[in-house]
């Protein structure tokens, strides 16, 4: 059953895509365009915004750090002035590193908390009062499967998308009255930049075309949560369902066997 109402006509949506410098958010971007959507797109990186937005047909580059809350607030003035209104935010931008307890580093978790979390914070405070006075447009907040449940090599990062996930289920019942949707977009392992740091194998791992698609094709069908690739997804959605005891044990295996050499 569709929770929120599906998009059937993306010909001239007007979208704010934070975080479409590189990967999903950049093959996002393309496949948004193709559809005939006017964007807005942010990330830090401004010879990469502008390189994309030069690519497409509809689009312009407004380089911000999501982690500088008075940047974000001139930014979405550029923005919403720019769209006039808004029709759909994508909060996609973030960052990743692995962190094991061998090697904890409160300034990276700090530097984690800031991007991942209090980023789209600084973004959605902006956009809040926006949506609420039209009683309309969309939010997609980007977090991962990382975050249904403690992960080894995630102490960073897991919490930052575990707060997501339950930040996009509170907007969605605070908004719904409201006539603005909420999705929450929760990808497994996809091949971007920052994946390819990971000195772990990564399961059914996608491309980020296929996650951009796969992003479309929720919205499209009003779906809450958006999860991919399925064949992985479904394995850690149903683990989020045992009890403690189970979930030790299942990841205490499946660690064992991506380590060589452990017992």
């Amino acid at each position: 059953m569709a929770l929120n109402r599906p998009i059937t006509d993306w010909k001239g949506k007007r979208v704010w895509l934070v975080g479409a410098s590189t990967g999903i958010g950049e093959a996002l971007a393309r496949q948004l365009d193709a559809l005939g959507c006017q964007q807005v797109l942010s990330a830090r990186s401004a010879d990469k915004l502008a390189a994309l937005a030069t690519d497409l047909h509809l689009a312009t580059a407004l380089p911000v750090d999501i982690a500088d809350e008075q940047a974000v607030q001139a930014a979405a003035a550029k923005a919403l002035e720019s769209l006039q209104g808004i029709d759909l935010v994508v909060l996609m931008a973030g960052t990743y590193a692995e962190m094991a307890i061998e090697n904890f580093d409160l300034t990276e978790v700090k530097r984690q908390v800031n991007v991942n979390l209090n980023g789209t914070l600084h973004v959605l405070a902006q956009v809040l009062p926006v949506v609420m006075q039209q009683k309309a447009g969309h939010i997609a907040v980007v977090s991962s499967v990382a975050g249904y449940r403690g992960l080894p090599n995630s102490l960073a990062y897991g919490p930052t998308k575990a707060a997501l996930i339950n930040l996009a289920e509170a907007l969605y019942i605070e908004l719904k009255p409201h006539g603005v949707g909420v999705s929450l977009i929760n990808p497994g392992f996809v091949d971007t930049p920052l994946t390819r740091k990971n000195t772990f194998p990564m399961p059914f791992i996608i491309g980020a075309d296929k996650a951009a698609s796969e992003i479309i094709n929720g919205l499209e069908a009003g779906e809450f949560e958006t999860h991919f690739p399925k064949t992985f997804t479904r394995s850690l959605r149903a683990m989020r369902l045992m009890p403690y005891t189970l979930y030790f044990s299942a990841v205490k295996r499946f660690a064992k066997t991506q380590t060589p050499g452990t017992d």
